[in-house]
């Protein structure tokens, strides 16, 4: 159920930064999904590493590795965070590609974001990379699959 205080606005509704220097740090750990949807010629293409640009896959899982490090100079109000480990995993499947990305730290408050940026831009690469042979492509949904650490514990999406 949502919560029914927004802690990035404060009592004047002005925008602010929450301050987390009073938390505890735990180890902290979040898994996010992006869906990519393309043409079936575009899928053999990409399974066959015979497009365009060239290693789609390996370009993605990089870029999204790097998008999880900036996260908070491009997303105004996150934390900049220790990342501990961060991994993008792209499955070919029939529709296209499933990106599966997963972030850590120990930190005082939790990697949703870097976990779902990382997803977000391996899934825009993957367009970049395949765009020459395909305008059509879709992304979405961009999801978050799971998270744990924290006072709020463990979450897991259902469905």
């Amino acid at each position: 159920m949502p919560s029914q205080k927004l802690t990035h606005v404060d009592a004047k509704g002005r925008s602010r930064m929450v301050d987390v220097s009073a938390k505890i740090q735990t180890r902290r750990v979040a898994r996010a999904e992006a869906m990519v949807e393309m043409a079936a010629a575009t899928v053999k293409l990409l399974r066959d590493n015979r497009l365009p640009k060239g290693n789609a896959l390996e370009v993605a899982r990089i870029a999204g590795i790097q998008a999880a490090k900036q996260t908070s100079g491009l997303i105004p109000l996150c934390h900049p965070l220790p990342l501990t480990h961060v991994d993008v995993s792209i499955e070919i499947i029939r529709t296209g590609a499933r990106v599966e990305s997963t972030a850590t730290t120990k930190a005082e408050t939790g990697v949703e974001m870097e976990a779902l940026m990382a997803a977000s831009i391996a899934a825009l690469t993957l367009y970049d990379m395949c765009k020459a042979v395909e305008k059509g492509i879709t992304i979405g949904p961009i999801r978050l699959l799971e998270k744990s650490g924290g006072k709020s514990g463990h979450w897991v999406r259902k469905g």
